[in-house]
């Protein structure tokens, strides 16, 4: 049966135009929603009557976008959204914005399309004005994991700069002098702000911190084992890692081992996130530990609570109901030096 992506494939358009369409929405040209419907057609695709409910039903359901749906965080992330609307008894209407800035905009423009009031939507990729204008059109869409000054009563996220700080802090602590540093391409904001972090606590400390000693890739186990292998390759002399998550950990991990290093006896390596590999590995993961499942819950209770609104007032803000401190849990993976 085809789908509104295989129907917007075969248009050249987005999936929000062709949602536009079911819905006889607006911002569609008369020839392009021609050409839309005569695929829709041919192809012969039944709009999903549980969607149209709800777009009919849009007080009891909540809209939702997450970056990827295959990622352990993210799906802690829905767990904790999943609780609230449990609670509730509502329907969850979930897209995913796929860590690419074309497909978030239209997953927050098909859920607009359907008239969602509460929207919780994680962007990595979006541009700070662009959600600053999504949030003025929409009084019940909150940003989770993501802070922007100007709508931070909108926001819920966690302080990675303490974050950072506390990675660069225990590595110090452990007597490490040469730390490398493996972020994240794209994703600005997060990769930024520990980064900033690390740098400011290092600068406390005579330690030896060189932008050579910094590499970025992919947030994945592949991206940690690129990202090793890069560093390897540079001649780069480092005794400890400071990953941007716990899967590039996982990865680096894997690729130290493969050149014949031990970890930690050779190599200290931190984490970020706190999640279940970070348990399951050998030697078990020091990481950060992120509370993103009460965040995911606050961020949901708080969409639904502006969506009740007129816009014309927002409820009583408090910057630390909003901004999330984040904890440094110590395992195996880092050694004292003598």
């Amino acid at each position: 049966m085809p789908t509104i992506k295989d129907i917007a494939k075969a248009a050249g358009v987005s999936p929000a135009s062709v949602s536009r369409v079911i819905n006889d929405g607006p911002k569609v040209g008369a020839k392009t929603r021609e050409k839309i419907k005569r695929i829709m057609r041919e192809m012969q695709y039944q709009p999903n009557a549980n969607a149209q409910a709800i777009n009919m039903q849009n007080n009891a359901s909540i809209g939702i976008v997450l970056a990827d749906l295959t990622d352990p965080l993210f799906a802690k992330m829905a767990h904790g959204i999943e609780k609230v609307a449990a609670q509730k008894d509502l329907q969850i209407f979930l897209n995913s914005g796929a860590f690419d800035r074309a497909s978030e905009l239209d997953a927050i423009e098909v859920l607009l399309e359907h008239r969602y009031k509460a929207l919780v939507v994680h962007s990595a990729m979006i541009d700070d004005k662009t959600l600053i204008d999504f949030a003025r059109k929409v009084p019940g869409l909150v940003l989770l994991n993501r802070h922007i000054k100007e709508i931070e009563n909108r926001c819920i996220w966690l302080d990675d700069k303490l974050g950072g700080a506390l990675m660069a802090d225990h590595i110090v602590d452990k007597g490490h002098k040469k730390i490398a540093v493996i972020g994240v391409d794209g994703i600005q904001n997060n990769t930024r702000l520990r980064i900033e972090g690390m740098k400011a606590q290092l600068a406390k400390y005579p330690v030896t911190y060189e932008i050579e000693m910094l590499e970025q890739g992919a947030a994945t186990y592949e991206g940690g084992e690129v990202a090793v292998q890069n560093l390897l390759a540079r001649g780069v002399e480092f005794s400890a890692i400071l990953a941007y998550n716990d899967a590039i950990a996982v990865g680096a991990v894997s690729m130290l081992k493969a050149h014949g290093m031990t970890v930690p006896d050779d190599v200290s390596v931190v984490g970020f996130n706190n999640l279940i590999l970070a348990q399951c590995m050998k030697p078990k993961l020091t990481t950060i530990h992120n509370p993103i499942e009460e965040m995911a819950m606050k961020a949901t209770e708080l969409a639904l609570s502006l969506s009740k609104g007129n816009g014309d007032s927002e409820p009583d803000y408090v910057m630390d109901e909003h901004k999330y401190s984040p904890v440094l849990v110590e395992r195996q993976s880092v050694t004292r030096l003598s």
